[in-house]
């Protein structure tokens, strides 16, 4: 006896299939056609991974062309009422991606990863009903490959909670319109087999939920149970713990509830109550999040931990959470040091690893063929010598960590911005842009090439240059006020910096999907962190020399640049930061003393590294701000540091952004209108902001009547004084002929304000 289970699987491909071909469809390159044939390939292939590798239970409605939760808002026919008259494909991808003349719906993070989803908008006028074409096609089209699959759902709890109400309202409230949908949903697929099993996810439940959340469990999954009596309801959750929903959800009829014993240890604390209710118990035990190689000999004493409260007949070997978060496979990876390569894992290897605790936890280690028994005593000796390896410890970086004495910069904020005021000399709305310009296919051709050395460093240095020539050419010429670089040198914001940073590992293809086509390849940190040399100081002096405007140095800060890596799980999160901030700390001495006046220290995934439950965020919060004032340390009062975020839900950290002590912020508001920028009035915020004011996640190039409007908005939260005006992030994803009108426009809105309120 075996039993595996994968709460669900990367659905980009493994060589980027779907991106390409739906950037190729964004681009009127080929037929929508052509994008479904592709992801019809991928599914077969992906469900064939999985069943090749014995999992037992496979997922189908993993897979999306753009994200999960805008899969649901189109199955409930949650559609705003902008896009009320398209259909079809062109429906869907405005609602993920605005067209010419709508603008998208919000976008930010799925809880505390790096994967975006599209926030649903709901109205109490809203006529719900079911459209469940994927979800039953999908499972059609696996059982003609001969793969009886598990339909994953987004919970109704879960999807509500995501929710944002145009009347900012509680979304709660349309659980009785949505609930119905879901209950005729059931009775569609109940249809479909004689027995179907159906993961409801309801990560929400992962977080601190108020009692008239988890008051809402019981009914819901009351109903949802008894539709019908041939389906299999497993509830999941995943990213911490979820006691509270827990002891509530075995009080109902499902057949089983999915935990995570990764990240969320005190599930342990509800083994009883889910023993003494006789339900099915999927164990998360391979992680899902990260790509170190499994220690099965680890998951296998936290299964024998469980097993003595939870009867192995009741017991089901699982990923912690979806291997979306994870690259796919390692075959690519043939550049990689072998000693590193063997330390990882990546998607199609964690299958292998789940089939493989499976099997010995049920069955024994006798019961290993010759091939299982040498990957098992291979998996042993990987972890040993990962332990043990030279490479990973350096004596002088943790010397010089724990002797490290400078925690912030010289200097009160009022203080150092009136120096600042008079040395840079800029106006009220000054005009900036986040950092990255358009990556043109030269750009990466040429950045490829020298990677292959198939050109010269001289070659690749002088591409580089002229493109920076163009970047600086076009923002005088367009009227942008303090200029960037452009960043044609850089991957990607955190691989740039790791490949320069002792102690990271790189891959060829260990990509992930951020949103929709949008991949990162994160680096990963094996090791002590330390910079053997200046990373940005010859390029950002370059540039400066171009220009006799202020040019910014780009830093991407050291919170981001741990959560957006894949961090050794061998030392605690703050050890390893703080050792990234000193690193920084050192380049931002180097460039302001090269003549760079304004120094950027992007935390765009600041918050997306907060722990889901309170009592948990007091510790992150201390020493990521701790970290990112190190990182600044150096900084001399007249060096004007500027730091920018992601979308983010601010209320509740408005005071930990204070404690940053940034002069200047630079935040994504675009989609979210001014419900971000006023919480900055609220407290009396006193540092400057400039929030986005147009999305760069969508193509459409927003008209100057429309950021004037945008403008206007925002001087009715703060005053002038106190504004930059820039686009939402950088601009790396887009093309020039978009970036410039847009920028363009934004320019001339600044001016006709400036004029307007002389």
């Amino acid at each position: 006896m075996s039993k595996s289970y994968v709460i669900g699987f990367p659905r980009i491909g493994e060589q980027r299939e779907l991106k390409k071909v739906l950037e190729s469809f964004w681009a009127n390159n080929c037929s929508f056609n052509e994008v479904q044939e592709v992801a019809s390939k991928l599914k077969a292939r992906h469900w064939e991974y999985q069943k090749d590798a014995g999992i037992e239970y496979i997922s189908s409605n993993d897979f999306s062309l753009y994200d999960n939760i805008l899969d649901t808002s189109i199955m409930l026919n949650a559609i705003p009422n902008r896009f009320k008259n398209l259909r079809g494909e062109e429906l869907y991808f405005s609602m993920a991606r605005g067209n010419d003349t709508t603008v998208a719906m919000e976008m930010t993070k799925w809880f505390n990863t790096n994967y975006h989803y599209i926030v649903p908008e709901l109205s109490l006028e809203d006529e719900y009903k079911l459209n469940a074409s994927k979800i039953i096609n999908e499972y059609k089209e696996a059982k003609t490959l001969g793969i009886k699959t598990k339909i994953n759902l987004i919970g109704p709890i879960t999807f509500l909670g995501l929710s944002k109400r145009v009347d900012r309202k509680d979304p709660y409230e349309l659980l009785g319109k949505i609930l119905p949908v879901y209950e005729e949903l059931l009775k569609e697929i109940a249809k479909l087999d004689e027995v179907v099993t159906i993961q409801i996810d309801e990560p929400i439940f992962a977080k601190d939920n108020e009692v008239k959340v988890l008051s809402l469990i019981k009914p819901v999954y009351d109903r949802l149970s008894i539709v019908t009596n041939n389906l299999k309801i497993i509830v999941t959750t995943y990213f911490e713990h979820s006691n509270e929903a827990t002891k509530i959800l075995v009080t109902t009829p499902i057949w089983g509830i999915g935990l995570d014993f990764l990240y969320g240890e005190e599930n342990f604390e509800s083994l009883a109550t889910i023993a003494r209710n006789k339900k099915k118990l999927i164990a998360g035990v391979v992680d899902g999040r990260n790509i170190w190689k499994n220690d099965i000999q680890n998951s296998l004493s936290i299964l024998g931990e469980i097993s003595k409260v939870i009867d192995k007949n009741n017991l089901i070997i699982s990923s912690s959470c979806s291997l979306l978060h994870t690259p796919f496979s390692l075959k690519y990876e043939d550049k990689m040091d072998e000693n590193i390569k063997n330390w990882l894992s990546y998607s199609v290897e964690k299958l292998e690893e789940i089939k493989l605790i499976s099997k010995i936890f049920y069955n024994g280690v006798n019961s290993l063929d010759d091939k299982e028994t040498k990957v098992f005593e291979g998996n042993i000796h990987a972890n040993h010598d990962r332990k043990t390896s030279k490479i990973i410890h350096d004596e002088k970086v943790q010397k010089r960590v724990s002797n490290f004495s400078k925690l912030q910069r010289n200097g009160k904020y009022e203080d150092r911005i009136k120096v600042q005021k008079e040395l840079l000399n800029y106006k009220d709305l000054a005009i900036t842009t986040i950092g990255s310009f358009p990556q043109t296919p030269e750009v990466r051709t040429a950045r490829r090439d020298y990677k292959k050395n198939t050109i010269s460093k001289d070659e690749y240095e002088t591409q580089m240059k002229n493109y920076i020539n163009d970047c600086i050419s076009f923002q005088e010429e367009c009227g942008i006020e303090v200029l960037v670089h452009g960043e044609p040198e850089r991957n990607d914001m955190v691989e740039y910096f790791g490949e320069q940073l002792k102690g990271y590992g790189f891959s060829q293809n260990g990509w992930v999907q951020s949103y929709g086509s949008r991949c990162v390849k994160p680096p990963f940190i094996y090791g002590d962190i330390s910079r053997p040399k200046a990373m940005t100081v010859d390029w950002i002096t370059y540039a400066q020399s171009k220009t006799k405007k202020i040019m910014k140095g780009m830093l991407t800060g050291p919170v981001t640049i741990l959560n957006w890596s894949f961090v050794r799980d061998d030392k605690q999160k703050d050890e390893v930061s703080k050792q990234i901030a000193i690193a920084l700390s050192d380049e931002i001495d180097d460039l302001q003393n090269a003549g760079i006046k304004i120094i950027q220290v992007d935390e765009a995934a600041f918050k997306e590294g907060y722990p889901l439950r309170k009592e948990k965020i007091k510790t992150y919060e201390d020493w990521a701000v701790r970290d990112f004032k190190i990182a600044v340390s150096s900084a001399k009062e007249e060096t004007q540091i500027h730091t920018h975020m992601c979308y983010s839900e601010f209320n509740d950290i408005i005071k930990t952004i204070e404690a940053m002590d940034a002069d200047v912020i630079s935040i994504e508001t675009a989609r979210s209108g001014n419900e971000l920028l006023k919480i900055f009035k609220e407290v009396g915020y006193k540092q400057e902001v400039g929030p986005g004011v147009y999305d760069i996640h969508s193509p459409r190039v927003p008209s100057v009547e429309e950021m004037v409007k945008q403008i206007k908005l925002l001087l009715e939260v703060l005053p002038k004084k106190q504004l930059w005006i820039n686009p939402d992030c950088g601009l790396k994803t887009r093309k020039w002929e978009e970036t410039k009108q847009s920028l363009q426009n934004m320019v001339e809105a600044v001016n006709y304000i400036r004029k307007e309120n002389r």
